[in-house]
């Protein structure tokens, strides 16, 4: 097995890592503990794009299967579901065992942890699965979505960027090569005639070319407030910071782009979704994770502030952050950017439904072909989106549990007439 140490270093909850550790920052010791330099930036941004790159190595297998569920996640709306399951008991009342989930600063050292097996379960973004699967031959099985839309593009005011068109020339941070923000961002460039790129900071660009890097989602306000980038497309409640915290403005919500979008998908181990003998347990999780997306979407207020620092402190940020990242969703009030252009889809900031719409995983895989990646993306060029539908995603556990909890089709990404499980995807930049 490849040390995994040797290419990312040392990451996660506690654990020394140069690359996470950043001088301490006033501006943002109330909500991240930690402040950001333009050499900081620099440093994160080169090893952010390495560790994205560098192909998965061989993962260690499962030594003993244990039922205990073990979580981690990135502290952003996206793990709502999850961290509600555990929290409010969901889990627990369908007689499965859960530890407190451990928050993990970025996604490669999540990817790790999962992959090590020290997580059963976990959150990731809709593209990583594709890549573990696909390009490292990782088991993995995604087995539901984690909630819909709830992120958006976050530009500095004194910018000057008020269009899509104005991110000519400029320096745009997303959390993950392979991301929907990844995805999304650069639809929204080329269709204002702005190309993409992806070159060291301080190369010199065009005027009609935006230069690309990556970022962890907690060094992206801070980097914004430094104005070491100009804009930055990321989960949520990251984009609400940008707004109180850091100088930002919307640009635009990505469910305003892609109606409903996945972003985040609930991933297993594949073993545990085939063994007969676990498939009560995967069912019971299953069941659980809807019940917790029904409760947080019917209780988003008293959610915000229990997962919020002011809580149970699962999110380093005050409730009024998490409370504007779950509901602060107005078209009137944000028209200048016209951050919200499809009013008459009638979206959330963030939705909660579980459902794997084959249709988005279609598009996902699709659509990655078209995007400027780094690292070896030949396995992309010889992918069929079909296979990927049928292979990459477990669709029975879900089904049930979405078939006993009826409520799930209030979410405004289920289509409202016909048959629920199966939509047309909405992508209109």
């Amino acid at each position: 097995m490849t040390d995994m140490k040797k290419i990312y270093g040392l990451h996660g909850d506690g654990i020394e890592d140069p690359n996470l550790v950043m001088d301490y920052d006033p501006l943002f010791k109330d909500v991240l503990g930690s402040g950001i330099n333009r050499r900081d930036l620099l440093k994160i941004a080169g090893a952010a794009a390495l560790a994205s790159a560098v192909p998965l190595p061989s993962f260690a297998k499962e030594k003993k299967w244990d039922p205990v569920v073990r979580m981690g996640y990135i502290p952003i709306t996206d793990a709502a579901a999850l961290l509600t399951a555990h929290e409010m008991g969901f889990l627990k009342n369908h007689g499965i065992d859960s530890v407190r989930p451990t928050l993990i600063r970025g996604w490669s050292p999540l990817v790790e942890a999962f992959s090590s097996h020290r997580f059963n379960l976990t959150h990731l973004l809709a593209p990583i699965p594709v890549a573990m699967r696909y390009n490292a031959n990782f088991p993995v099985k995604i087995t539901a979505w984690d909630h819909t839309n709830g992120s958006g593009v976050v530009v500095g005011k004194s910018t000057g960027i008020n269009t899509v068109k104005d991110l000519g020339g400029k320096q745009f941070a997303v959390p993950y090569w392979y991301s929907n923000h990844n995805i999304i961002s650069q639809k929204m460039m080329r269709a204002a005639g702005i190309t993409p790129v992806i070159r060291p900071q301080d190369a010199k660009l065009a005027d009609n070319e935006c230069n690309i890097i990556v970022l962890p989602p907690p060094s992206m306000p801070p980097a914004l407030a430094a104005k070491s980038i100009d804009a930055y497309c990321v989960a949520e409640p990251f984009c609400a910071l940008g707004e109180l915290k850091a100088g930002g403005k919307m640009l635009r919500f990505t469910g305003d782009v892609w109606k409903g979008h996945p972003c985040c998908v609930v991933v297993m181990h594949e073993a545990d979704t085939m063994d007969p003998e676990r498939a009560a347990w995967a069912q019971g999780v299953h069941n659980a994770i809807i019940e917790a997306q029904i409760y947080i979407s019917e209780n988003r207020e008293k959610m915000a502030e229990i997962l919020s620092r002011d809580g149970k402190k699962y999110y380093p940020f005050p409730k009024a952050v998490v409370k504007r990242a779950l509901m602060k969703y107005d078209p009137a009030y944000y028209k200048n950017p016209h951050a919200i252009q499809h009013a008459e889809w009638g979206q959330e900031r963030v939705g909660f439904q579980a459902w794997p719409y084959p249709s988005a995983t279609e598009l996902n895989v699709n659509y990655l072909k078209d995007t400027v990646l780094t690292g070896d993306t030949k396995f992309l060029e010889k992918l069929d989106a079909k296979h990927v539908v049928k292979d990459l995603v477990n669709y029975d556990f879900v089904k049930k549990a979405l078939e006993a909890n009826p409520k799930w089709k209030n979410d405004s990404s289920v289509p409202q007439s016909g048959d629920p499980y199966t939509r047309e995807e909405l992508f209109v930049i």
